[in-house]
């Protein structure tokens, strides 16, 4: 049943209610989740002319306040995701006409930098690690290139002298998710979408079909199409059928930012990362002199607190790698959580249940898959079948829940 033409009695066009006490608003698309996975699914559904609404109490906030931006779909490469590899590549092509798109609906920039990413080795362990790591770039078809230790430190000049070589990467660039989140929010709301700053509570189900979510404020909003892009969170939302809950958890990544005193010369011109101890190091430069540097990962549940250890040991490599960062101001600490699935993809267009559909599980790509993203759900929430690109990625490859993933009561 289509909420857009066959709506209850008591709900008028424009959608506000009446006589059962709570106040009812009726969308043909209601997002549940409005982090930029959430927005950017907004935005797309509103340029179709759908009536759309966005339910979150902090719209613009979760992961991407805390995210680093890299937009590295090479360097990230793992063995085993060429499937990830083929979307992340797609939406990395698509960036710079997105950036463009989104700066003029927004009257915002979003800090696209065409910079490219250097990731190196520091010992003999990591030197191997990293050239079986571009072999396999190189099978892939990727254009990545090896340099040696001096070739690295010629191209930036503040690595340390143990730098054993490393693999330049000229198209793994990054954006500011910061300002993409607030670009994002900006666009939404021109182009008509309606904020309900409160939190989902529980999914609306009649006749088996998703029809909507009461909120926290004891509101309903009835929906044609549901779709769940709460992050981390998405497993959590009550009133979901349990063979339809996504396998989502929480990622926890600590995350520090530092600051290069202006006006200040160019600290490091590209992303820099490595593998130091086995754990990922990276330096993000901004242009404004912002140095971020991450991140932990860490499967500890809901917890962010942001721990003595978890500084320390990105300090500790990151001086390593860079030994002059230990002089620059330390100006914010953060720990957030990544939405995490079992393949460690996305999750994205209808479920098993009719009316719902996902758009999260993204993991480390959140930023880097925006724009495919709201390309995919645009079109399904236009009406057309889950394009070929990301039907390995459906929510309906995984199996039912298991009992002991949490489910709310």
């Amino acid at each position: 049943m289509h909420a857009s033409s066959s709506q209850p009695p008591e709900v008028s066009e424009i959608g506000e209610v009446s006589g059962t006490g709570r106040t009812v608003r009726t969308v043909d698309v209601l997002v549940i989740g409005g982090g930029i996975i959430g927005l950017v699914t907004a935005w797309r559904s509103a340029q179709l002319g759908l009536r759309t609404a966005v339910a979150d109490p902090a719209p613009g906030g979760g992961a991407a306040q805390v995210a680093a931006g890299m937009l590295a779909a090479v360097t990230e490469l793992h063995y085993g995701e060429q499937d990830l590899l083929a979307i992340n590549l797609a939406s990395a092509r698509r960036y710079p006409a997105f950036a463009a798109e989104l700066a003029e609906a927004s009257g915002q920039e979003i800090g696209y930098r065409a910079c490219g990413t250097l990731a190196v080795a520091l010992d003999a362990d990591d030197r191997a690690h990293l050239r079986e790591l571009h072999e396999l770039q190189q099978r892939s078809g990727l254009d990545s290139q090896w340099l040696s230790g001096r070739e690295c430190r010629r191209l930036e000049p503040m690595l340390a002298p143990g730098v054993r070589g490393g693999v330049r990467v000229d198209g793994d660039h990054q954006a500011d998710p910061r300002r993409l989140a607030r670009a994002l929010l900006t666009a939404c709301e021109r182009a008509g979408v309606v904020f309900h700053r409160a939190e989902a509570r529980r999914l609306l189900v009649e006749a088996d079909r998703a029809t909507g979510a009461e909120l926290a404020d004891g509101s309903r909003v009835r929906a044609d199409r549901t779709v769940l892009a709460a992050g981390s969170h998405s497993a959590r939302l009550a009133g979901v059928p349990p063979h339809v809950v996504p396998p989502v958890r929480p990622v926890k990544g600590q995350v520090l930012r530092l600051r290069v005193p202006g006006p200040y010369a160019p600290f490091l011109s590209r992303t820099v990362r490595a593998v130091v101890r086995g754990g990922p190091v990276y330096l993000v430069p901004r242009e404004n002199g912002e140095l971020v540097l991450g991140a932990t990962t860490e499967e500890l549940g809901w917890d962010t607190t942001v721990t003595a250890g978890g500084v320390y040991e990105l300090l500790r490599d990151a001086h390593e790698l860079v030994p002059g960062i230990t002089e620059l101001p330390l100006v914010e600490t953060r720990a957030g959580l990544r939405p995490g699935s079992p393949d460690n993809a996305p999750l994205l267009g209808p479920t098993a249940l009719p009316g719902l559909l996902a758009a999260t599980g993204h993991h480390r790509n959140g930023v880097l898959l925006t724009p495919f993203t709201g390309d995919v759900m645009g079109r399904v929430l236009a009406g057309e079948a889950l394009p070929e690109a990301a039907r390995p990625f459906s929510p309906q490859r995984f199996p039912a829940r298991a009992a002991h993933q949490e489910q709310p009561a």
